[in-house]
């Protein structure tokens, strides 16, 4: 079963001025204020004043974008230089979702000004077969076709050789980028990057969709007469980049996204003016109104960056949302649907891949996860290294050798791939350390991608990890941050409207604004079923989905919730403290939650509590030190290690556990976590197993001592007498009359069942539910880090 095995970090606690709730409220009476109150106060939004522009997007005063200073200025009378002698013009854009937009807004906004087709071309360089930014083949061919200058967005501003080059070639380039900034300003005509102000400042987040905009706007600015169509109505485009990309959505760039939101939700309306068909054809599709951030997140985003992740060329993306032929975005839209449909699978395979090499990693010693095989699609591994990243608390390089029929590479061994940063690590600078082990290299403190000759892999790995170690003493514990801990009860206040009206306030989230985690302590689940999604032909996708509903004491009534990517039997049937999101389905028309983390309920009865009290009051020499040994094998009559509390049974809940710590702590003793991981066998495996051994000791004639049989079946002795409770049910004549210590199988009741018929018995479904049960908490404490067992001691 699938736990979560970061440290879960509460919120703090909080005295809220009443004021500012009430500011909260007298910018939207709706509003109930206490959940946004608390949740903008801990993201430091603290004055009164910043509320109705925060809240607000019409309140807000955007930057103008001449703030860029001389850069502008000189990319806008560059551009009226190539207006005024009627200059070929090219776009270079970038594969990704901020790319294709910031190409989009490019082309729609400077075709304005230049014909588009005749004077005004793009360029994409293809995901699988060329590296993000500038290169040499590709400013060559250019040059060739008579461009007399490049706009880029999303890219260049460390490509200094390629763009040394075009100058010799004639062709001039103005940079529109929101990446790492080189040492020293490229010799272009403009460099337009945020990079270069400081970080406080409103434009610096900007991405590079939100930086080619401002581009538009001071042209629109400038040449105000020219063109035909408002500069708005790319809004909804520079929305969709800037949700899909990993900024920080603060100050222009949350202005930027809210304003884009309004005008996408628009793009429902055949009659509207700048109505683009490619757009409201992917919200049909993904059958979502335009209306929410996570209609872009989960919904067109996705679908943008699939086209390249399986075509290679991002091209007809470009013409998807800027063309005006209705019946060609269609055709182009189901194009796009169904490589997301294929992304979907290949992300699915490549992720259970992936975790096989995770399983051969010693996780404790290693802190920048690198991995490489020949046979991931090079297209998901960005997708798969955040996944890994978020999980397990690291920053994540994965590496494919698969040329995908690319020539070049099939001579030279290279890898290329993704890395996905977590915890504020800054994932460009570590990178950016051993630059010179690498081909190319680009991207954010986030996000990078990057090419790499296989022998240089061992060393870069080494080198990375080492110099990341070093620095872990200065970085927090990998975790997940609670926002708030809610009940059943609040959930289903006004069907989840009362909290999402407050929740909705901060949107949209993003990098520095993360969706709020909810912490829902001592539920469980029940109705658990899950299925595989179907595509818009009804085609079923190898992407599989758990629907379940939530309850605890608070409610009677269950809430709705869905966990992407996890099967039924992950999902445990006992006490759980889980980790949520709170969303508003638009497909079926209901609030529900989205399953983010789960572990076995941190519950301490009232003895412990006693003790706890206790233990508070006693002063104690030193605190508690626990020595993990789960990833070796430590035998306890010869180390040498003074006094140790042994564990070397994995427990199955936190009362077993924290026994072992108040033993370790009263005796003053080190703790020693010395059980290791094996592989389980799922609940059916061990069921087949069972029903092997009682065929076996019925033809055998033979009794069996109940804790051998408890062993075998590596199950506890709850779950062995349910299982022999199954056994009774299934048809077998079981004993313990003579010695209550042993079983004995006397005879076999032929009921003639076929297989699929046993997991219809009631006593078979609580024997499976009994050994999900315990495999969940094994694995869980199999993978619980030292620092979460020492803060949840008691006392």
């Amino acid at each position: 079963m699938a736990t979560s095995i970061l440290d879960w970090q509460l919120p703090p606690q909080l005295d809220i001025p009443a004021e500012f709730v009430a500011a909260i409220r007298a910018c939207k009476p709706t509003v109930n204020g206490k959940y946004a109150a608390q949740l903008l106060w801990q993201r430091g939004i603290r004055e009164i004043d910043r509320l109705p522009g925060y809240v607000d997007c019409d309140k807000y005063q955007p930057s103008s974008p001449f703030a860029f200073g001389i850069e502008m200025t000189a990319a806008v009378e560059r551009l009226k230089k190539a207006y005024i002698y009627a200059e070929n013009v090219a776009i270079w854009g970038d594969f990704d979702a901020d790319g294709v937009t910031a190409t989009s807004v490019l082309w729609d906004g400077l075709g304005q000004f230049f014909a588009r087709g005749e004077q005004l071309s793009y360029y994409i360089p293809d995901r699988l077969k060329e590296s993000h930014g500038l290169n040499m083949a590709g400013v060559k061919r250019l040059a060739a076709q008579g461009i007399d200058m490049i706009v880029t967005c999303d890219t260049g501003s460390t490509n200094i050789k390629e763009i040394e080059y075009a100058a010799k070639l004639g062709v001039d380039i103005i940079i529109t980028d929101h990446h790492t900034l080189p040492p020293q300003r490229p010799p272009v005509a403009a460099i337009i990057n945020p990079r270069y102000f400081e970080s406080s400042h409103p434009l610096f987040n900007l991405a590079g969709v939100a930086v080619a905009y401002k581009l538009v706007e001071a042209l629109y600015a400038t040449l105000p007469d020219i063109p035909k169509q408002p500069v708005e109505y790319l809004l909804d485009l520079v929305a969709i980049g800037l949700i899909a990309d990993l900024v920080q959505l603060s100050g222009d760039c949350r202005y930027l996204a809210q304003q884009g939101i309004k005008r996408l939700t628009l793009q429902n309306q055949p009659n509207l003016d700048g109505f683009r068909p490619g757009v409201n054809k992917l919200l049909q599709l993904c059958k979502r109104s335009g209306d929410r951030p996570t209609d872009i997140s989960f919904g067109i985003a996705p679908r943008i960056n699939a086209i390249s992740r399986i075509h290679g060329d991002a091209s007809f993306g470009v013409e998807l949302l800027t063309s005006k032929d209705v019946e060609r975005c269609h055709e182009l839209a189901a194009e796009t649907e169904l490589a997301n449909t294929r992304r979907k699978e290949l992300q699915k395979n490549t992720t259970s891949k992936v975790q096989a090499k995770l399983n051969e990693l010693d996780l404790s010693t290693t802190a920048v996860i690198v991995l490489v095989d020949s046979n991931w699609s090079p297209g998901v591994l960005g997708l798969v290294a955040g996944q890994v990243a978020q999980e397990h608390g690291k920053p994540t390089i994965l590496l494919s050798t698969n040329s995908d029929g690319d020539p070049s590479q099939e001579k030279v061994k290279v890898a290329r791939g993704s890395a996905r940063s977590t915890q504020n690590i800054d994932l460009y600078q570590l990178v950016n350390s051993q630059a010179h082990l690498l081909n190319s290299f680009g991207g954010h403190p986030f996000a990078a991608g990057m090419s790499i000759n296989l022998e240089n892999i061992a060393v870069f790995t080494e080198a990375i990890n080492q110099q990341l170690q070093a620095k872990i003493g200065t970085i927090a514990p990998p975790a997940i941050a609670i926002d708030l801990i809610v009940t059943v009860a609040d959930l289903n206040q006004a069907s989840g409207r009362e909290l999402f009206e407050d929740l909705l306030l901060l949107e949209p989230y993003g990098m520095g604004n993360p969706v709020p985690k909810l912490l829902i302590k001592n539920c469980q689940f029940k109705d658990i079923k899950n299925k595989n999604i179907q595509d818009f032909k009804g085609k079923t996708v190898q992407y599989i989905r758990t629907k379940f509903e939530l309850v605890d004491a608070t409610s009677p009534k269950g809430f709705p919730g869905i966990w992407w990517g996890h099967y039924e039997h992950e999902i445990p049937r006992v006490a759980c403290d889980a980790i949520v999101e709170l969303d508003f389905n638009s497909y079926d028309k209901r609030f529900e939650i989205r399953l983010v983390a789960v572990r076995p309920a941190v519950v301490i009865n009232p003895i412990d509590r006693f003790r706890q009290v206790q233990l508070q009051t006693t002063t104690r020499p030193e605190p508690l030190q626990i020595l993990d040994f789960r990833k070796e094998t430590v035998d306890p009559t010869t180390a040498d290690l003074g006094a140790i509390v042994w564990v070397t049974d994995c427990p199955s809940d936190w009362t077993e556990l924290h026994a072992h710590c108040r033993q370790a702590i009263r005796t003053q003793s080190k703790l020693a976590l010395n059980y290791q991981s094996t592989n389980l066998a799922t609940s059916r495996e061990i069921l087949q197993q069972l029903i092997g051994m009682a065929k076996y000791l019925m033809t055998s004639d033979t009794a069996i001592e109940l804790e051998l049989f408890r062993a075998q079946l590596n199950i506890s002795d709850r779950t062995s007498k349910l299982g022999l409770d199954a056994l009774v049910a299934i048809g077998f004549v079981v004993s313990l009359a003579t010695d209550p210590n042993r079983v004995t199988i006397s005879r076999f009741q032929q009921l003639n069942r076929q297989e699929s018929d046993l997991y219809a018995l009631d006593a078979v479904r609580q024997f499976l539910a009994a050994i999900e049960e315990e495999q969940f908490k094994r694995n869980y404490f199999l993978q619980v880090p030292v620092y979460a067992i020492e803060s949840s001691v008691v006392g």
